[in-house]
């Protein structure tokens, strides 16, 4: 499946009746077309940056099945801010329909997983690392990182709010935004591939130049999504 065509375990997973909550949200957040670009298998180990509330973790928890995990990384800094989310992130782990997701907890700048795994993905979340609360991770320590933590042949999906061309990280504690041209070139930098990106969550209403949370965009923002690979082994 190249990052086209949704399989039958992502149309299932989608369709769990656990998940009927998030369900009146997944025209508006494109998940069957995410979770098929980030190319998501039965029996894959993923790795989950800064869950949120858990809606794509739970998606990514019904298409892994009982064969594959999922890791919800939740950084210490970043914790400090969403004490509620880390709680539901616990208490969705508990629930032995997620018998097959753990949370871990560990230091913004020391990203690591108990096993190689597939897929590390991040929605919304990759312009915070470089902020004041999460200890100005450099965006090179974490790719890094990301690329350690990866099997030969494994992705880096990467989904964030679009920042005006050119403006590098200046957006990224303002507006909360990042422009795609630097997250390319640094994540690139730590010897990933760039594999393809998908307009699934792109809004050309979107000026650039107002704080993600604005109630004139907030849930619409102009979205870039982005797959990475990291070179097979020879």
């Amino acid at each position: 499946m190249k990052g086209g065509a949704t399989s039958a375990a992502v149309q299932k997973a989608v369709s769990d009746p656990a998940r009927a909550a998030d369900q009146s949200n997944d025209a508006r957040r494109k998940v069957a077309t995410v979770m098929a670009f980030a190319e998501v298998k039965p029996g894959q180990k993923v790795v989950e940056l800064i869950p949120g509330s858990g809606y794509f973790t739970r998606v990514f928890s019904a298409i892994v099945g009982s064969q594959g995990h999922v890791y919800t990384v939740w950084p210490n800094e970043y914790a400090k801010e969403d004490a509620d989310d880390v709680a539901g992130s616990s208490k969705l782990a508990a629930d032995p329909h997620y018998a097959n997701v753990s949370v871990l907890t560990q230091p913004a700048n020391q990203l690591s997983a108990p096993e190689p795994v597939d897929l590390v993905f991040t929605s919304q979340n990759y312009h915070d690392y470089p902020d004041k609360f999460m200890g100005k991770v450099d965006p090179a320590v974490l790719n890094k990182q990301v690329f350690d933590a990866l099997k030969p042949g494994g992705l880096w999906v990467i989904i964030d709010h679009v920042a005006p061309a050119g403006s590098g990280m200046a957006d990224t504690d303002t507006l909360h935004r990042i422009d795609p041209a630097i997250v390319k070139k640094q994540v690139e930098a730590a010897g990933f591939v760039f594999d393809g990106e998908s307009n699934a969550l792109r809004n050309p209403n979107d000026p650039h130049t107002i704080k993600v949370f604005d109630k004139s965009i907030r849930g619409h923002t102009d979205q870039f999504i982005y797959r990475f690979r990291k070179p097979a082994a020879k």
